[in-house]
């Protein structure tokens, strides 16, 4: 263990190769050999990620720092390192993101063939890759914040992938804006964090206790408030961070439209990622948020309503990958839901909603990746994200068809798969933590998600085909590879992987909840609604009385129908507060003072040096009557001056 420890720093720097020889060097002439190459790199990284999180798991799962080095002194105490933590929440990240990056890059190679840019994405893969697994090792919340940003930018790139299209290009501007305005939150509470706390270091911050700062006071300009207010604050600042790279509502918009970018960015981004990221920060900072008062009060109603929201819209949508999308959407909520519902209504923690949470993030990163590598399939045969131009695939893709049915199985909740196994615990968290209104609220969206799921699944493979494809339907070997390869832990990663998760306890600062309610009627129960769902949605679009062509038209529905299926209207909210309150308002009363103020004042200012400039080049001229004049002045000015009566006198 020791010597897979000593070379860790290949974790980052094996993708950073990869972008580094790609980006200067293969990009632009030489898109196969990038291909292989990132490829190549991926699976090193991949076999180590594996080596190294198995040895860990298997020698304790103690937290190891491997390396730490000093870059960014601020000050005598405060200083910013970038270093590798090993411990058993980043283990399993870098297992996953890993294993995830590894299946992307191999179905990448053929679903970006024919893409004469396929180089430049093959190098912004491997800075995706290098920017997460950053993020997920960093030991303090300062290299936490710099690769967040990477991430960030290099999603932006990912996203607007094909800057030719403009709605490719509104997207990824869309997600970058959204995310910084968060983000601008997120340093705001890492600046008031490490003011109160002089440093960095998550083990310095979670083991904060708020009795350590009673009676203490702390200046933030005019105002003086107790620290350990001005601590609560600020990890909500930092929640606000997750709260949009995560995409809860109300900034959720900039997800479903990210679609834009190829399928295997989307994938990427929507199984262990970017939007995992503010998960895994309350996850990583769980400790601090416990003590937080009611901070995870609100983490678990943002999951909460999210989680809801989006399963709702799921419901409706006819474009294959915002369905998924969607879905997405409504998963983070779940894992939010999960986080917050571990405090107890007496203060005290039930640790299971932390365990349940990072356990869903392992197994929901596994079955999302595959359905989106089998929505990218799908469209890359049929040519169209729309299920109008689906159905009928079963027989043709009959190795995608099996995939997508274990996926949508697993999703579903329904046993052996694996996402039965993390969800239920979820749901039991929430049940035995004493939140009846937010189990119910989850429960209800298992039904909406085996609902949703198996609409998709129903009418993109089930009746006759609604479109003619311009080629003759087939399944390609590098991209059904992968699909079939994730089926794996799809299976099987619940019930190997359950026992390891619910070993995930961080130390809490707070007592553990006792004298807990029995919930061995939750896993029944939840397995009754995913299948009622599964029924329904058979019955709906898959049975003989079905009529698939009806189902998807959403012209000819009722309101609240259209009102669904056009997402509450919040991207029309969105763009007419962009254009009406800020183009229309602000910047517009900004161009007014800009123009009307500051330019008046900047062409006085100019015009008065140039006459005073002219008046210099006159004194210059030689000019006897100009000399006459000015000394004359002088005399009358010298002598009003000297005539003057003092102050006073």
């Amino acid at each position: 263990m020791n010597n897979l420890i000593s070379h860790s720093y290949l974790i980052l720097l094996l993708p950073l190769l990869s972008f580094i020889i790609n980006g200067l060097f293969l990009c632009f002439r030489h898109r196969k050999m990038a291909a292989i190459l990132s490829t190549s790199l991926s699976f090193l990284g991949a076999v180590f990620a594996t080596i190294i999180s198995v040895n860990f798991f298997i020698s304790g799962a103690k937290p190891i720092l491997a390396f730490n080095y000093e870059f960014l002194p601020f000050t005598g105490t405060l200083v910013a390192t970038i270093g590798c933590l090993l411990d058993s929440l980043s283990a399993m990240m870098i297992l996953t993101v890993s294993l995830i990056s590894f299946a992307v890059h191999i179905y990448s190679i053929g679903y970006m063939e024919s893409d004469q840019a396929s180089g430049r994405f093959f190098a912004l893969l491997s800075l995706f890759v290098f920017s997460m697994l950053g993020l997920v090792i960093a030991p303090n919340i300062f290299q936490t914040f710099i690769f967040w940003e990477l991430v960030g930018v290099s999603s932006y790139l990912l996203i607007g992938f094909w800057y030719d299209r403009p709605s490719a290009v509104s997207a990824s501007k869309q997600a970058f804006i959204l995310t910084r305005f968060a983000d601008s939150f997120f340093l705001l509470g890492i600046i008031l964090l490490s003011y109160i706390t002089k440093s960095f270091v998550f083990s310095d911050i979670n083991a904060l206790r708020l009795e350590n700062f009673a009676g203490q006071m702390i200046s933030l300009g005019i105002i003086e408030i107790p620290t350990s207010d001005a601590l609560i604050f600020s990890t909500l600042l930092i929640f606000i961070g997750g709260w949009g790279k995560s995409a809860m509502f109300p900034l959720h918009i900039w997800l479903p439209n990210a679609m834009e970018g190829p399928t295997p960015v989307s994938s990427i981004i929507h199984s262990a990622t970017m939007v995992v990221a503010g998960v895994y920060l309350v996850a990583r900072l769980f400790p601090l948020f416990a003590i937080s008062g009611n901070v995870l009060e609100i983490v678990m109603i943002v999951g909460a309503f999210t989680m809801v929201f989006a399963a709702v819209i799921a419901c409706t949508q006819k474009d294959i990958k915002r369905i998924l999308a969607y879905s997405t959407l409504s998963q983070l909520g779940y894992m939010m839901l999960a986080l917050g519902s571990a405090r107890v209504a007496d203060s005290s923690i039930h640790i299971l909603g932390y365990s349940a949470a990072t356990f869903h993030i392992f197994t929901h990163a596994f079955f999302k990746c595959m359905l989106f590598l089998i929505a990218g399939a799908l469209i890359h045969q049929v040519h169209s994200n729309d299920l109008n131009a689906m159905g009928g695939l079963r027989k043709k893709m009959p190795w995608t068809y099996a995939a997508s049915l274990i996926a949508c199985l697993a999703i579903a909740g329904i046993p052996p798969f694996s996402g039965f196994y993390s969800k239920d615990e979820i749901l039991i968290s929430a049940y035995q933590a004493g939140h009846p209104i937010i189990f119910a609220c989850a429960l209800f969206t298992s039904f909406l998600t085996a609902f949703y799921m198996f609409r998709l699944f129903f009418l993109a493979f089930h009746g006759k085909m609604r479109s003619i494809p311009k080629h003759p339907v087939h399944e390609s070997l590098l991209m059904t590879l992968p699909i079939l390869l994730l089926t794996i832990p799809t299976l099987f990663s619940g019930f190997l992987f359950k026992g390891i998760f619910h070993n995930f306890s961080p130390e809490v600062p707070l007592s553990l909840a006792k004298n807990l309610p029995s919930a061995t009627f939750i896993p029944p129960l939840a397995i009754t609604f995913s299948v009622l769902g599964i029924l329904l949605s058979f019955l709906f679009y898959a049975s003989k009385k079905s009529n698939p062509a009806k189902a998807l038209d959403s012209d000819n529905r009722n309101a609240f129908y259209k009102i669904i299926y056009h997402k509450f209207y919040f991207d029309e909210i969105y763009y007419a507060f962009v254009r009406q309150f800020i183009l229309g308002g602000l910047a517009s009363f900004a161009r007014f003072f800009e123009e009307k103020i500051f330019g008046t004042l900047v062409t006085f200012a100019t015009t008065l040096i140039q006459k005073m400039g002219v008046l210099v080049r006159k004194a210059h001229a030689g000019s006897l009557p100009f000399y006459i004049a000015i000394m004359i002045i002088g005399l009358l000015f010298w002598y009003f001056a000297s005539n003057l009566p003092l102050q006073g006198a």
